[in-house]
């Protein structure tokens, strides 16, 4: 059942007709009833047309984000085929098949906004990063178990975003038993371990599967530097493409220590990866001075811009690390190069690489561009759900 309306000022309405999900607050011109946080409300114009149903975020600058554009009973039976039909679409493209750790629930971009659900073997992981996701996160447990044969449903809303909806962090099992602190998965023929309790985001990167086994194509007898490797992902595709080495540069020493695990999981010789801990940006400034060079180098830094007055700053980030990367490519070597903030757009981080290759004394060609896994689909009408982008570029 609704529980209020949301009525929009003259004029603003335009977005949710083109199927946007958001509402933000200087588009509300009214409110009706008094709905409590995260239940659902009607959105309607100046004129009272209904525009869609969505949940209550009243502390959030996003005050509705709509569940559904038609007049529908947000309840159980609702997210049953919601999450059918997210499922459906990833088993059309085979994913489940050959990947054991895959995401189900893209967000808005699966038409449930905030509820992101990742699988990793016989556990699901959720984050529920807003108010309607947090208000109904129980269903969505309970229908997810209904649906899927997991041994349990364990919460990760352990993200600052929740800060701005007025949501504290929260871990836990929802549904279900306890996963193991690790899990593991496989990836095509790759083997991976997962810290599913205190890994980054849901504990591994899905994102990347697609860009990984990229690499793994170009590989052969190849030397690769791994930056910001997190668990050695990109390292142990790229030694299944038959790479000679793969080094591996994170500040994180738990994450090193999975990416070993990774590699013994996987049957490869001790000598194969290295692993070191450490600050990427003044790691490879010296590997710089030392006129150490590589067959490869993949880029994959975390998100350098969380806001738009963030963005300079970030550019000069980029900037930084693409110039250091290709000063420590051989000639012909291949530069695979990332960005995940949402807020950088393709075409400026095409600039800042092209900029850092001239600067490096190199003219650079693009091979490849690079986005995220197909399981993290973007919805046409929410271009927010597009975030990761990269470049396979040849020195």
């Amino acid at each position: 059942m609704v529980n209020g309306q949301v009525i929009l000022k003259h004029g603003r309405d335009k977005n949710v007709r083109a199927h946007h999900p958001w509402v933000f607050s200087g588009a509300v011109d009214k409110v009706k009833g008094k709905p409590l946080s995260g239940e659902s409300v009607e959105v309607r114009t100046a004129s009272g047309d209904l525009l869609g149903i969505g949940a209550w975020s009243p502390a959030s600058q996003i005050q509705v984000r709509l569940w559904s554009f038609t007049d529908v009973t947000i309840d159980r039976d609702f997210f049953v085929q919601r999450i059918q039909q997210a499922l459906a679409y990833r088993q059309a493209l085979g994913i489940p098949q050959h990947s054991s750790g895959y995401r189900l629930i893209n967000a808005e971009s699966d038409g449930l906004p905030g509820v992101v659900v990742d699988v990793f073997g016989d556990w699901l992981i959720l984050q529920a990063l807003t108010t309607g996701a947090d208000y109904w996160k129980h269903t969505i447990a309970e229908v997810l178990l209904s649906l899927i044969p997991a041994q349990g449903v364990y919460e990760r809303s352990d993200v600052e975003v929740r800060k701005k909806e007025g949501l504290t962090t929260t871990v836990g099992v929802l549904k279900g038993t306890t996963p193991p602190p690790f899990i593991d998965i496989h990836e095509h023929q790759r083997h991976y371990r997962v810290d599913v309790i205190k890994g980054h985001k849901t504990g591994f990167y899905l994102d990347q599967r697609d860009n990984r086994s990229l690499l793994q194509h170009y590989a052969q007898d190849k030397t690769v530097l791994n930056c910001f490797s997190y668990t050695g992902g990109f390292s142990i595709a790229a030694l299944h493409g038959g790479a000679s080495h793969a080094t591996n540069i994170d500040a994180s020493q738990p994450a090193l220590d999975l990416a070993a695990d990774a590699a013994i999981l996987n049957g490869f010789a001790a000598d194969r990866m290295e692993n070191i801990g450490g600050d990427v940006f003044k790691l490879l400034r010296e590997y710089r001075n030392e006129g150490r060079q590589f067959d490869v180098v993949v880029l994959d830094p975390p998100k350098f811009a969380e806001s738009r007055n963030q963005l300079e700053k970030a550019a000069r980030g980029y900037k930084d690390i693409n110039l250091l990367g290709f000063k420590l490519l051989r000639p012909g070597g291949l530069l695979f190069t990332f960005s995940c903030s949402g807020l950088m757009e393709s075409a400026l981080f095409q600039k800042i690489v092209a900029d850092a290759a001239v600067d490096a004394g190199c003219d650079a060609r693009i091979l490849h561009k690079l986005d995220q896994a197909t399981d993290h689909p973007t919805r046409l009408a929410f271009p927010e759900g597009y975030y990761l982008k990269g470049l396979v570029c040849q020195k």
